[in-house]
């Protein structure tokens, strides 16, 4: 399978770079260089992975990103050259998958661009036992196993498990998962997270779900 990799990137000179970096590695781009025509784009030429600048001509990021998740799951990496909008858009409920602050490799980014298309094949293939997560009774299940979260437990997990990979400090988590803005110690969310582990254990999955990043924090591992 060739999967399609849309470029939303107004500076050109990026979006070309990118372009290069992913057609070598035999995926298909198509560039665009404002936000006008990219919903739409999404919506008839069905792209498996989006490169999303926030800052945009016409539509910008944020607006892209909302309209297209009424249709389509489209994994999506926005992009933006502001560093400190990064904490703020992960507290909006933009939709997006991933955020990368510029000036970034394009190697790297390419790497990562690899690892998500790696997943989407394996979940199109894989004919094992397939982690479902049920919002609205709170469950995790894998095969025949089940459990079922506190809602704190559930936010914290969701909130890992919808950006795979990505490190979440003790600060950002505790930000994120309160909005009462209590004062609360770091050690709560290692204690939350040693109460998730106990469950996620339950599902006997073989893999090691939520991995801690010594002097870092928290990721949802795949």
């Amino acid at each position: 399978m060739t999967h399609k990799v849309f470029i939303v990137e107004d500076e050109k000179n990026i979006a070309e770079v990118m372009q290069l970096y992913l057609q070598a590695e035999g995926l298909e781009t198509r560039v665009f260089n404002d936000g006008n025509a990219v919903v739409e784009a999404v919506r008839s030429d069905a792209p498996s992975l989006m490169l999303l600048d926030l800052m945009l001509p016409g539509k910008d990021g944020l607006s892209i990103c909302r309209e297209v998740r009424a249709f389509s799951e489209v994994h999506i990496i926005m992009t933006t050259a502001k560093v400190e909008e990064v904490d703020r858009l992960l507290g909006l409920d933009t939709g997006a998958d991933d955020y990368v602050c510029k000036p970034y490799s394009a190697r790297e980014l390419t790497a990562r661009v690899r690892a998500v298309l790696r997943r989407l094949d394996g979940r199109l293939t894989s004919a094992g036992p397939q982690l479902a997560v049920d919002e609205s009774s709170l469950t995790l299940s894998y095969g025949h196993h089940k459990v079922v979260l506190t809602a704190l437990e559930f936010r914290l997990f969701h909130l890992l498990y919808s950006h795979p990979n990505r490190i979440y400090s003790r600060g950002q988590i505790l930000d994120l998962l309160y909005s009462d803005f209590r004062v609360l110690s770091e050690r709560t969310v290692d204690s939350h997270i040693r109460n998730l582990r106990k469950k996620l254990a339950q599902l006997e999955s073989p893999d090691e779900m939520i991995r801690s990043i010594y002097g870092l924090g928290y990721r949802f591992e795949t």
